[in-house]
This record gives C-alpha cells, structure tokens and sequence, in this order.
C-alpha cells in the first residue's frame, strides 16, 4: 500500500552474528534487529528518526542479502530446475515418438496403451499431439 506523502526508502539487511544488519544507503546508515520479523519496524523507526518524521509515513522496501555459498546453491538449484523442465520435454517428445511408432505399426490406440502400459486414452492424446 502506498501511503500519500510518505518517505520511501530501500533497505538491505544480511545476517550479522546474532542480529540483522539493517543498511539505509540514501542515509549512508543502518541499525539491527534480533529478527527478520523486527527488519522492517527498525528500519522505519530509524528512518523517522533520522529525517525526523512519524514512522506512519515511512515505507521501506526490504532486500535480503543472502550469503555467497547460498546464492550459489540457488543457482544451482534454478540450473537444476531449467534442467528438469527440459527433460520433461524431451520425455514428452519420446513418449509421442514411442506412441505413434507403434500406431504405424498397426497397432490399435488400446494395444499401444497396452504396451506402453498407459490407458488408451492417454495412447490417443499421445498419437494425436
């Protein structure tokens, strides 16, 4: 919710020890919070104070700075995914391929759902796409 006339500001917080590091960049500061959950009242109580107006007309908007190692394994797990979804589709091709090469061999849509242990309505989706 955007509240009219309020101050905005973009915050980055990373883990520090036992608290969060609350950076304001546009006010080359920062303050802490015990928890992510204290992030964003710190953050506007600090804000407030500093340019002296309520914390009701601050927003901030939080960016978590997460650790290289983690960054890493969430690359590696978005590489893993794209991986995967490309499988499938390759999976998906083969499986119609596998379908229609029986069709052309005379089979009926039963017979080849038979074979390749499926329904034959799942045979016919297979022939037909």
């Amino acid at each position: 919710m955007t509240m009219r006339n309020a101050e905005r500001y973009e915050v980055t917080v990373r883990r520090d020890g036992r608290f969060w590091y609350i950076e304001v960049p546009a006010l080359d500061g920062a303050t802490q919070a015990r928890n992510l959950g204290e992030v964003e009242e710190m953050a506007k109580d600090y804000i407030g104070s500093m340019i002296d107006v309520p914390v009701d007309r601050v927003e901030v908007e939080v960016a978590i700075e997460l650790p290289a190692d983690v960054r890493a394994h969430l690359a590696a797990a978005s590489a893993l995914r794209e991986e995967e979804a490309h499988a499938r589709t390759r999976a998906a091709e083969e499986s119609r391929a596998a379908a229609r090469a029986l069709k052309s061999r005379g089979l009926t849509v039963r017979e080849v759902g038979a074979a390749l242990g499926i329904s034959h309505q799942r045979a016919q989706q297979l022939i037909s796409a």
